[in-house]
């Protein structure tokens, strides 16, 4: 059993677990991203220089990365029959980690999330309670599984609007706690992050033929590897579109759109090759190119220029 022996304690385990289903640092790196860009966005958008307070950046990036951890916890036991049938190495199914063990660290965090959002920003509990509320229904598939699990684009499509939800909390941390409007801009923003969330499921789940899991839906099984990339290239592209608007919207820099054009490129030229020649390595190799996408965009988008702009 990989990486496991009933003398290992719970810290070793949980740390297992997560470098397998949540691996902290990465998801991190990209949450951190998303969270200081959509509330640099909403400064620029409304023609203010500088940041909100430390205070409530940490808070916004506690309740985002723990947010998204929480759906982590919520599709384990969403998944757990399917996982136990088809995907007996993962962590729960192979006896890594218990889904109580998972239970009482979900309800640690969503104590820790009412605490600071108590704390720190408690003029932001009805974002936060939009949150809790998406991630209940998407615990329970939208009290709709079967259907769902039959038209598993509309599954996708539905459960990715968690993002903009997400978004929209940490937006409201530079507006809402100003109380003022939300700026028409960050509509752009909420496109842009459901988009990215879309790039994001597609590229983590293509497969070769022949490499395809059984009881595990694919976009290259659905559609086959070609349209499933052709897809691929399709959203990250119209995300790319919707981000420039935001980017002249909020009027960041040309030398940013510049760099989100060459950016653009640069993933695109990979995926065609797979595309041309597919191979196992480049069906895995998407899933980073996935991820490189999302966090450079939107360092681009807000994060960068906010940075810039506050050394000067």
């Amino acid at each position: 059993m990989k990486g496991n022996t009933p003398k290992q304690s719970f810290i070793g385990r949980f740390y297992i677990y997560q470098k397998e289903r949540f691996p902290v640092a990465g998801h991190g790196v990209l949450i951190l991203a998303f969270t200081f860009s959509a509330i640099s966005f909403s400064r620029f958008c409304r023609g203010l220089e500088g940041f909100v307070s430390w205070q409530n950046f940490a808070a916004a990036f506690w309740v985002t990365f723990s947010s998204f951890f929480l759906l982590r916890i919520a599709d384990e036991f969403k998944d757990r029959e399917d996982d136990a049938l088809y995907r007996s190495y993962l962590p729960v199914p192979r006896g890594l980690i218990s889904l109580s063990e998972l239970k009482n660290i979900g309800f640690i965090l969503l104590a820790l999330q009412i605490v600071v959002v108590a704390l720190v920003q408690p003029a932001m509990y009805l974002f936060y309670g939009f949150i809790l509320l998406f991630l209940l229904l998407m615990r329970y598939e939208f009290f709709a599984p079967a259907w769902l699990k039959k038209h598993y684009m509309l599954y996708a499509l539905s459960h990715m609007f968690i993002i903009p939800v997400i978004d929209m909390y940490a937006s409201g941390v530079d507006w809402h706690l100003a109380k003022a409007e939300a700026p028409i801009g960050i509509v752009f923003f909420l496109v842009v992050s459901y988009l990215n969330g879309l790039v994001l499921e597609i590229g983590r789940k293509l497969r070769m033929k022949g490499h395809e899991e059984e009881g595990v839906t694919s976009y290259s099984s659905l559609y086959g590897l070609t349209k499933a990339l052709q897809l691929w290239i399709g959203i990250i592209t119209l995300a790319a579109a919707c981000c420039f608007a935001a980017m002249m919207y909020a009027g960041i820099p040309k030398l940013y759109i510049y760099l989100l054009v060459l950016l653009l490129i640069g993933c695109i030229i990979p995926a065609i090759m797979v595309l041309k020649k597919p191979s196992v390595e480049g069906t895995k190799s998407m899933e980073k190119l996935s991820a490189l996408w999302t966090v450079m965009m939107y360092l681009l988008l807000g994060g960068i220029p906010m940075l810039v702009s506050l050394i000067q």
